[in-house]
């Protein structure tokens, strides 16, 4: 069997990004030709998966009209050449399929469900409201389990039971359970997807599709890399390139809030025109792009 033969399903892809969104400068209005030139950048730069309206994304700032808009102009952006997945998860479940069923309509290839967050319902709440949101198109669904955003985890039963639905196709983790994960991809069918890039390299080698990354929209070339070396059994190649984005990890998901770091990266390497935020976050500050900028550096991705 050749290695080609033995890698795993990837219904969305390998190299994602969760794409920030780009504001105006003042940030009251998305500016959707960064966006466009954002979602080009990347895919040329190693990604076959582009996430909108994610956590980096700032989704809980942007209104369901720029949600929409962004996700149309994304898909213009990027036409075949790479999957384009939405976020339209909520703590609503009805506001959820409203989001879903916009989203179908403006030609992107998949949804983003997140666990509902805030609410904290049962895990039968959870499944019921997961379903009805994935029973509302006929897009494939990927999960996003984060605990520590949501408030509550997708537990094992739960994920067995929405592996049923024949639309809920993969999993967005951000929990770090890898023996939770094996299990769950020895009895279902689910895809896995990094979504902790300081686990990019375990995740893959344990048999996940990819991942859906915040750094990668800065060391995309990289993250691509590591993918194709675990492809081909190269661990010592994929273990180099992991040490490559060590600090660049560090500094963008440890030292501020990822939304505030990739935008500040982006804009160091000239992708961004600025790195303009909405509240609550603020723009990384002098002390924090120099740390940002020597990371970047040393890296080879200034």
């Amino acid at each position: 069997m050749s290695s080609t033969d033995q890698r795993p399903a990837r219904p969305f892809g390998a190299v994602g990004t969760a794409m920030v969104t780009p504001l105006s400068e003042d940030g009251h209005r998305v500016d959707l030709d960064a966006a466009q030139s954002l979602a080009a950048h990347v895919v040329e730069h190693g990604h076959d998966l582009v996430v909108v309206s994610g956590t980096t994304g700032e989704a809980p700032t942007l209104t369901d009209v720029e949600k929409i808009d962004l996700a149309r102009a994304v898909v213009e952006a990027v036409g075949e050449r790479a999957t384009v997945v939405a976020g339209v998860g909520t703590y609503d479940t009805a506001h959820s399929i409203d989001l879903a069923r916009a989203h179908a309509e403006v030609g992107v290839d998949g949804l983003l469900v997140v666990t509902p967050y805030y609410s904290k319902p049962s895990q039968a709440g959870v499944v019921s409201h997961t379903t009805a949101i994935a029973d509302s198109t006929d897009l494939p669904v990927m999960l996003y389990d984060i605990p520590g955003r949501a408030g509550i985890p997708l537990a094992l039963e739960t994920l067995l039971r929405l592996a049923e639905n024949p639309r809920i196709v993969a999993v967005k983790d951000a929990k770090a359970d890898l023996q939770q994960a094996f299990l769950v991809m020895a009895q279902t069918d689910l895809v896995y997807y990094s979504g902790e890039d300081a686990l990019n390299l375990p995740w893959l080698t344990l048999g996940a599709a990819g991942m859906v990354s915040v750094v990668s929209q800065i060391a995309g070339d990289i993250e691509r890399e590591m993918v194709e070396a675990v492809d081909r059994s190269d661990l010592p190649a994929a273990l180099e390139a992991h040490r490559r984005l060590v600090p660049v990890v560090e500094a963008i998901m440890n030292r501020m809030p990822g939304a505030v770091a990739a935008k500040a990266a982006l804009h160091l390497q000239g992708v961004l025109p600025h790195a303009a935020m909405r509240g609550p976050h603020l723009p990384a500050d002098a002390t924090q792009l120099r740390e940002l900028s020597a990371a970047l550096d040393a890296a080879g991705l200034l």
